[in-house]
């Protein structure tokens, strides 16, 4: 009789447990984290950043109980011109010797339809966290080959002064992120 409850408190302490959760990363070669923001008014900076790395641990029973957690290297910044991305990593913004990295920490999962999901989450930059949403495709299912899996398109807005970035008012405050990526299996 001991073990029998000894065995069923074990399963009611394991069943919450996600047993159909996937961790997937961020497929470097396959993924690109890019912006653009409107400068003069009249025409768009547009930029990427080149190293990132980033964990999805995607539970398929449950989409809403999904997690996401990327950090990007704000040094590998590129617009195409090196003085303007000098600039851009100097203190007039992104501040790269005192804050390497921004951070995305997901918080939330939700459905949007039958091919998109809401996906809401912290977004810290220079040290200030805020609260981001991201609207994501939702994945049209499993690729053949080799690791790869589920391919992703997400984007969002965010207002560059939320995030201590207020250099000049030639430049637009929003700044419009896209993140194509390919998930590899772990």
């Amino acid at each position: 009789m001991k073990r029998i409850f000894v065995l069923i408190l074990a399963l009611a302490v394991l069943a919450p447990c996600n047993v159909f959760a996937r961790t997937y990363t961020l497929a470097p070669a396959n993924t690109t984290i890019q912006f653009k923001v409107k400068n003069f008014g009249i025409m768009y900076v547009k930029g990427s950043f080149e190293k990132f790395k980033g964990t999805v641990d995607i539970d398929e029973a449950d989409i809403t109980k999904s997690t996401v957690d990327v950090s990007i290297d704000i040094a590998s910044i590129n617009t195409g011109i090196n003085k303007r991305d000098d600039d851009l990593r100097s203190t007039n913004f992104f501040e790269v010797a005192k804050f390497p990295t921004m951070k995305f920490v997901s918080t939330a999962v939700e459905k949007m339809g039958s091919d998109k999901l809401k996906l809401s989450g912290n977004l810290t930059i220079k040290g200030i966290t805020k609260p981001v949403v991201l609207t994501v495709e939702e994945p049209s299912g499993e690729t053949t080959g080799s690791r790869s899996d589920f391919a992703r398109a997400a984007s969002a807005t965010i207002n560059r002064q939320d995030f201590g970035i207020s250099y000049g008012s030639l430049i637009g405050d929003e700044v419009f992120i896209t993140i194509n990526t390919q998930l590899n299996k772990e």
